[in-house]
């Protein structure tokens, strides 16, 4: 498995070509047959290959490189559109959270105040490849319920409500597995890690919080650049 890694890094073998048979690797490493297929499950499982019925197995095409601007400057959207890409964006949930210290910490609402968790998957170029959770005071936005199911862009939305210019104050990124509910979403197995960033969305202007942000990225389906905003 570690060998078939390094020839997909060194690109010995190339994205879309199909791998030797079971047969022909077992061969090739002087093992047994068993042990060749359970080195290609995993590599399955973390997303460097995918099988076709009766056909064989293939490696994965090339992932899409995408800009992460720690900054909080530039929406998720803007970044899709400034490189080409086709967006489409499905808003999966409108919710009121329970009370929790740190997402009422990072927007200064009071434990008394409605927050609500708009939750939208991102669908790039067909591919379902993030979903953007956005943490927002209803005393700071009242119609955000009724506002959430036409949201593509947090940011458009906030222009709409008079602020123009955007930062953050801090961001973090951390790694988990998915839950069988973003397995679905994401049409992906439980093996491929998630990049979650998250930070808070701040008017420049005025300095008070617009939301808390929470994304999980697909880690096989992007290039990572987190160079900062000048």
């Amino acid at each position: 498995m570690d060998d078939l890694i390094q020839q997909i890094i060194e690109k010995k073998l190339l994205p879309g070509s199909k791998l030797p048979s079971e047969n022909e690797l077992a061969e090739k490493y002087d093992v047994p047959r068993i042990t060749v297929r359970n080195a290609l499950i995993k590599l399955e499982e973390r997303s460097y290959i995918y099988s076709v019925q009766g056909k064989g197995r293939y490696l994965k095409d090339k992932s899409i490189p995408i800009q992460l601007s720690l900054t909080g400057k530039t929406s998720f959207t803007e970044k899709m559109k400034s490189m080409g890409h086709d967006l489409k964006t499905v808003t999966i949930s409108c919710k009121k959270i329970l009370f929790e210290p740190k997402i009422y910490d990072i927007l200064q609402a009071k434990e008394t105040d409605t927050v609500y968790q708009i939750g939208r998957l991102r669908i790039i170029n067909g591919v379902p490849m993030a979903i953007h959770y956005s943490y927002v005071s209803e005393h700071r936005f009242p119609t955000i319920k009724q506002d959430s199911p036409t949201i593509h862009s947090m940011f458009d939305y906030y222009r709409q409500q008079g602020t123009e210019r955007f930062s953050s104050r801090k961001t973090y990124l951390s790694i988990t597995f998915p839950t069988l509910e973003e397995q679905h979403l994401l049409s992906c197995n439980s093996m491929v890690p998630l990049i979650i960033l998250e930070t808070d969305c701040v008017d420049q202007d005025s300095n008070s919080i617009l939301e808390y942000t929470k994304i999980l990225y697909r880690s096989d389906q992007f290039k990572y650049d987190i160079t900062t905003d000048p």
